[in-house]
C-alpha cells in the first residue's frame, strides 16, 4: 500500500508542476520552472525522493517528501508575493502598486500539488499481524 499510495502521489505532483500556477499579464500561464528554476528542480528532486521512498516502501522517506513539498509551496507562494511586490515598486503610488501586483493571478496548480502532497503525507506503514495465539 505504501508504494501504490507513494507512487500516485509523486505523479500527482510531479503533473501539478507543469500545470499552470501563476498567470502574468501578457505573458500568460507559468508552471513551476517558468516561476523560477531553482524552486522547479528542487521540488522535482524531492518528488523523486519520493518516488524512492515509495519503491523502497519507507513510510518515512514518503512523508518527508510531502511535507517537504508543503514547505516549498508555502515558501514559493510567499515568494512569488514578495517579488510581484517588488517588481513593480517602480511605481510611486501605493494603490498603482498593489493594482499592479493584483494583476499577477494564482492558478489551480498549486491545489494539484498539494493534493500530491496529502496523498503522501497520509501513507501509513502497514500494521503487523501477529499469528501467534
Amino acid at each position: 500500500m505504501i508504494k501504490i499510495q507513494g507512487i500516485v502521489g509523486a505523479i500527482i505532483m510531479a503533473i501539478g508542476g507543469m500545470c499552470p500556477l501563476v498567470r502574468v499579464p501578457i505573458l500568460g500561464n507559468w508552471n513551476y520552472f517558468q516561476v523560477d528554476q531553482t524552486l522547479a528542480i528542487t521540488f522535482y528532486i524531492l518528488v523523486v525522493i519520493g518516488l524512492i521512498g515509495a519503491f523502497k516502501e519507507k513510510a518515512g522517506l514518503v512523508k518527508f517528501a510531502g511535507w517537504a513539498v508543503i514547505a516549498l509551496v508555502v515558501l514559493s507562494l510567499a515568494g512569488i508575493q514578495f517579488k510581484t511586490m517588488e517588481s513593480f515598486g517602480f511605481l510611486h503610488f501605493k494603490k498603482l502598486v498593489s493594482f499592479a501586483s493584483g494583476l499577477v493571478k494564482f492558478k489551480w496548480g498549486w491545489f494539484v500539488i498539494l493534493a500530491g502532497a496529502t496523498v503522501m503525507i497520509t501513507v501509513r506503514r502497514p500494521k503487523l499481524v501477529s499469528l501467534n495465539r
